[in-house]
């Protein structure tokens, strides 16, 4: 096992070498054992898949973790519920407050419903209308904002400060990773239970979360095991940022269908992790994400959002090295409306 060191850490934000703080530094991996530990009286364990036409696509044995059957339809209610379930007395009293593009909306809004903790959630205006209503129909307060104009973290933060609220980011927090690191946790021992061991895990990345917390996992469970993330086509921060061997930002901020992916550059915390484990970084197209849809849809009549099958649609494409080796591909999240589905999948929208 990789142990990370407890004692507060450099960490290099600008240019500027400062203290890292606590909730900046990473999980090991008895932090994931104590978060699945607190989480699973709440969540579902999703099973692991596996079809013929999958395979023949990638060229190789694909097991698939469809994580888009979680409850709130993502992953991201594993790292919301594990921030909230450690929120003090006087945090849980004042409340708290989050920004997201919607699948960490939806979770941080289903936890805190089911704690009686107030919500507030700075959300873009342009994501996907379900994910909105779907926020407001848990009981939080949503916040609209201009995604090409305004900063959803300095909306958090001034919400943060003016009303008490406690932040619960999307992913730059050691307790949002750890709960994370469970998906990974719980799919390598799925996996061992079937007597593989995976060549390559890949599953998509925004702030590099979930990438981050699974390969803490991994790298604890099997570390043979690479794990790479996959983004969209022109949204690659963290692919250049593992190049360069620092952040850097997208010159954009929409454009894709991921809507579920599109952040400006790497977390902080998240990058420390990502460029010490992860064996890299690629991107897929949108017509190449809404192929591996198709295929999902085909063979195991689930329904995933774009954003969620960049994993398979890297596979699908040759995108990660594998030579006929055994993958797992993590689906992320399934948060579409069923028209936008049904348009994505017609016949010639690739």
């Amino acid at each position: 096992m990789r142990a990370w060191p407890r004692r507060p850490e450099a960490l290099r934000l600008g240019g500027t070498v400062v203290s890292r703080p606590w909730h900046l530094q990473p999980p090991d991996f008895l932090e994931i054992e104590a978060a699945h530990a607190r989480l699973a009286p709440h969540l579902d364990v999703t099973p692991l898949l596996e079809a013929p036409a999958v395979n023949a696509h990638c060229g190789a044995r694909v097991l698939i973790k469809p994580e888009c059957l979680q409850r709130t339809g993502s992953f991201k209610i594993r790292g919301a519920l594990n921030r909230l379930l450690q929120l003090t007395a006087e945090e849980r009293a004042r409340g708290v407050v989050a920004f997201s593009s919607g699948n960490h909306a939806l979770a941080v809004a289903s936890g805190a419903q089911q704690l009686g903790i107030a919500a507030v959630i700075v959300m873009p205006s342009d994501a996907p209308r379900t994910k909105i209503e779907g926020t407001r129909a848990l009981g939080a307060e949503v916040v609209e904002y201009d995604r090409e104009r305004e900063d959803r973290a300095a909306i958090a933060e001034r919400l943060q400060q003016e009303r008490g609220l406690a932040l619960t980011p999307p992913y730059d927090d050691r307790r949002i990773v750890a709960g994370q690191g469970t998906l990974g946790r719980e799919l390598a021992l799925q996996l061992r239970a079937r007597g593989v061991q995976a060549d390559v895990v890949a599953t998509g990345c925004s702030g590099g979360g979930l990438v981050g917390g699974c390969a803490t996992a991994f790298a604890a469970l099997s570390p043979a095991t690479r794990v790479w993330a996959v983004e969209p086509a022109r949204f690659d921060d963290t692919a250049r940022s593992l190049a360069a061997g620092e952040r850097v930002a997208n010159a954009a901020v929409s454009g894709s269908i991921c809507d579920a992916l599109l952040v400006r550059m790497p977390g902080a915390l998240t990058f420390e992790i990502n460029r010490r484990l992860l064996a890299g970084a690629v991107t897929v197209t949108d017509a190449e994400v809404i192929a591996a849809m198709r295929l999902v849809h085909e063979a195991f009549g689930i329904k995933v959002e774009p954003g969620g099958c960049v994993g398979l649609a890297a596979l699908m494409h040759g995108r990660i090295p594998l030579q006929e080796g055994i993958a797992a591909v993590i689906l992320t999240g399934g948060n579409i409306d069923d028209d936008m589905h049904r348009a994505l999948l017609a016949p010639g929208t690739d």
